[in-house]
């Protein structure tokens, strides 16, 4: 299948949708991205629900999810919906319907908005594997249509939006036969419902693509938009439907809001996405400032890339070799102090320093300290910005101190052209900024000065994406004249994504295969978790397209927190799928599901596993999504029943209904069995 990229990766823009009305709330066209969440309550308990709804209304949420497993569930939507109405609470509901075509025919009178599963309203999923011929495929379609149409035909008579929810862990047994468990796949399965929607002259659609794997789900937002897109061409259909964003089973704490930023935040820099939920296993409410938070990022940048008036670069070269699946790009091995940069070397994680300190052996046993602390993890890099003879002196006072105190990591100095000739053996890279009025002549001299110094030079290209290949010419013609061999690149760009894939397009275009190096911008005014997603979706975008041979991240409040950064470097590498440091936990958000406490639960699990690098445990209340996401999994607890829960080993289920009490130490049984498990460290 060949498809384009949805839109210009080097000067996004926001996709145009259509509007689909969702009660009184607009999804899509020019409205502001909606922020939505799902309640955690059994919804047959409509006065725990109806407070909820509230609760998340009150702290901002303009769309509230309600899942709806049974007919009974469905039918108590009519007394939560007339008890919000009673109390003033206006906020558009949605029904979640999974299994049942029934509850959803009965939800839909009740409901703005009716999300069904295109992997388990009509179809199955057991594994089972069959092939199908022509006939058998086209027999299975009409099947399929025949069991959708009615609800179709009900949502358009009644006025109600439908949402194609198609989830990577629930696809039928049909789709993986034919397209594997892949983005196409997720994608011909909403498609094939879409078309359904369209013959009955249904257009109140919105999609979503959500798996627990941040690079499945922005490849297959991806891919629906290109196919969307591609059908319009062709005549058949509008195409401009809406995008619900998010990723599923995301979990809690940081490394929920990093997986979620780190695919959302994607997806809006792309300019997909109308609406967005972020999934915590935490209270809902929590979720809903987090997604406000990435909603106004991507709406101010949305405008300031409207209002931009310079010229779209032109495509010279692809960014990357396949923008629907994950390849890293491949550069050349360099020597950066002790550790090498790119070729087959993991993605380091750098931390930068600010100024020099100046205090240099007070920060030094500091930053000494806050890195011993984080025993698992090292710090491949740090950074300081000189800005004069003053600061250079303090850059070697606190080098010296830091190997006193054993910080072995490379150090790089941020300095201009001029001023690089006089760094001589202060650090092991140099970080050569290249602005508007950095001559050509200038930055050959400070190349020279770094071969004659036997470092390695870091070009900094500064400007918005229009100016950075004259810059880059600039840069590679000094290093020609030099005959500089090491070197690699950053950007300081306020939206590094499209200007690092732009730079990724020009170097791929010159044959220069030179590792890039992403640098987060520091932005002290923004609070600890704000700052965390901001860093999270620039970071993780570009690392899910493949670029990136290290990623720096600031140091906020003084070198007695550097092992935080640390921590929030390799969590962003953990969660765009380049490192794995830790446990990996896929956990469910709660909902009327769930058949055991999700947080107690998760949080528990957690306690007793969390020291196993490399692992992959999901946490499930149910078997919605359990089942399939236990295929990304190495080891899934799912919930069976009231009290009741199945261990599995990867998407095989090795144990059936074990006790609740017992099934965390089961679970480590079960790890032990398989050869997984190793004692946690002594404090």
């Amino acid at each position: 299948m060949t498809l384009a990229f949805p839109g210009n990766p080097f000067a996004p823009r926001r996709r145009a949708t259509r509007v689909v009305r969702i009660g009184d709330v607009g999804v899509g066209g020019a409205n502001p991205i909606r922020v939505q969440s799902m309640t955690t309550t059994d919804t047959q308990d409509v006065a725990a629900t109806v407070a909820q709804v509230e609760r998340l209304s009150a702290a901002g949420c303009e769309i509230v999810r309600i899942t709806a497993p049974s007919l009974r569930d469905a039918q108590a939507l009519r007394e939560i919906r007339a008890e919000l109405d009673r109390r003033g609470v206006r906020v558009p509901l949605v029904a979640d319907i999974h299994f049942t075509p029934n509850a959803a025919m009965e939800a839909a009178c009740w409901v703005e908005k009716v999300r069904i599963n295109p992997g388990n309203f009509a179809d199955k999923k057991k594994f089972e594997v069959r092939e199908y011929d022509d006939r058998q495929w086209a027999e299975e379609l009409e099947r399929v249509a025949e069991r959708f149409r009615p609800l179709v035909r009900r949502c358009k008579e009644l006025g109600r939006a439908l949402r194609i929810g198609t989830n990577h862990g629930s696809l039928s047994d049909r789709i993986l036969n034919r397209y594997g468990d892949t983005p196409q796949g997720m994608v011909e399965s909403a498609l094939e419902f879409l078309d359904v929607c369209e013959d009955e002259g249904f257009y109140d659609v919105v999609f979503s693509m959500k798996a627990s794997n941040p690079q499945v789900a922005i490849h297959a937002y991806r891919m629906l938009a290109a196919r969307l897109a591609e059908r319009a061409a062709a005549g058949r259909g509008p195409g401009d439907y809406p995008f619900h964003v998010g990723v599923t089973e995301a979990g809690d704490g940081e490394d929920g809001r990093i997986k979620s930023a780190i695919g959302i935040g994607s997806l809006l820099e792309d300019g997909l996405g109308d609406t967005i939920r972020v999934s915590l296993t935490e209270d809902p409410v929590k979720e809903v400032p987090v997604a406000r938070a990435l909603a106004r990022r991507a709406e101010q940048r949305w405008q300031e890339a409207a209002a931009d008036p310079a010229p779209a670069p032109a495509l010279r070269a692809p960014f990357v070799d396949d923008p629907f699946a994950h390849a890293r790009r491949a550069s050349e091995a360099h020597a950066c102090g002790a550790l090498a940069l790119g070729g087959s070397s993991p993605v380091r994680a750098q931390l930068v320093l600010g100024a020099p300190p100046e205090e240099p052996e007070k920060a030094a046993w500091q930053l000494a300290d806050a890195l011993a602390a984080r025993r698992e993890i090292a710090c491949e890099g740090l950074r300081l910005d000189v800005a004069d003879a003053a600061a250079l002196a303090g850059a070697r006072a606190l080098r010296a101190a830091l190997a006193r105190h054993g910080v072995e990591a490379p150090l790089g100095l941020r300095v201009s052209g001029a001023l690089a000739p006089s760094l001589a053996d202060a650090a092991d890279f140099w970080v050569i900024a290249v602005g508007e009025t950095d001559g050509e002549a200038q930055l050959a001299d400070a190349a020279r000065a770094a071969r004659a110094a036997g470092v390695a030079v870091e070009w900094s290209l500064a400007g918005a994406p229009a100016a950075l290949p004259e810059r880059l010419e600039r840069a590679l013609a000094a290093a020609r004249a030099a005959e500089l061999g090491r070197f690699w690149f950053s950007v300081d760009a306020a939206r590094p994504v499209p200007a690092l894939r732009l730079l990724a397009a020009e170097l791929r275009a010159r044959g220069v295969a030179a590792p890039l190096v992403l640098v987060a911008r520091d932005e002290p005014e923004l609070t600890d978790e704000v700052a965390l997603l901001h860093a999270a979706a620039d970071l993780g975008a570009l690392l899910c397209d493949g670029i990136g041979d290290a990623v720096a991240l600031p140091v906020r409040g003084g070198p007695e927190r550097a092992g935080d950064a640390l921590a929030l470097a390799y969590r962003i590498l953990q969660g765009a799928r380049l490192r794995t440091t830790w446990t990996e936990f896929i956990s469910c958000p709660s909902c009327g599901r769930t058949l055991f406490d999700l947080e107690e639960t998760t949080a528990r699990i957690k306690a007793r596993t969390g020291h196993l690098k490399g692992v992959k445990i999901a946490v499930m209340g149910c078997i919605v999504n359990g089942p399939g996401e236990m295929a990304d999994a190495d080891f899934g607890y799912v919930g069976s029943g009231p009290g009741l829960v199945n261990l599995y080993v990867g998407h095989t289920c090795v144990e059936r209904h074990v006790p609740e009490a017992e099934a965390p130490e089961r679970l480590v049984d079960l790890i032990r069995r398989q050869g997984r498990w190793v004692e946690p460290p002594a404090d």
